[in-house]
């Protein structure tokens, strides 16, 4: 046994870190039962929403935009982008003006897929965070203000 081992809190559910930790784990496994059988894994649906938020307002989807939008790593965007345009949920096509980008277009069963995910994600989320001790307003204004705090770190 080793007592050699200094801790600054007391329990692990005094850590905010393990906690958010602990509910990020179980909000994952609740979007994966409801995404598996949309044959989308998270990742492939973050993606696939950030496409369709900044189509609202932008006739060029770029990859880095997407990546930009979602706090994603660039290549590991560019991968699961390859990914869903086998899976035919997407195009990737050769920018206009930008010789290294890609224009991402999606499809209309990449459409289809996507809004039946939102659906699905939407009321998992609903029913996840609903409690009558939980503020959402309030939670969410505290992890937006924690991710500003954060994205450059």
């Amino acid at each position: 046994m080793n007592n050699d081992i200094d801790f600054q809190f007391k329990n692990p559910e005094d850590s905010p870190g393990y906690l958010m930790g602990q509910l990020t784990l179980l909000w994952q496994r609740k979007h994966k039962r409801v995404l598996d059988p949309l044959d989308l894994t998270q990742t492939q649906f973050v993606l696939l929403a950030a496409l369709a938020w900044l189509s609202k307002t932008n006739d060029c989807v770029t990859q880095v935009d997407i990546a930009n939008q979602g706090n994603a790593d660039r290549m590991m965007v560019s991968k699961v982008l390859r990914l869903l345009e086998e899976k035919k949920f997407i195009i990737r096509a050769a920018h206009k003006t930008d010789t290294r980008a890609k224009k991402v277009s999606l499809t209309t069963s990449g459409a289809l897929v996507l809004q039946k995910a939102l659906t699905a994600i939407e009321n998992a989320d609903l029913e996840f965070f609903s409690s009558s001790l939980l503020d959402i307003s309030a939670f969410n204004a505290a992890m937006v203000k924690l991710i500003q705090m954060n994205k450059g770190a």
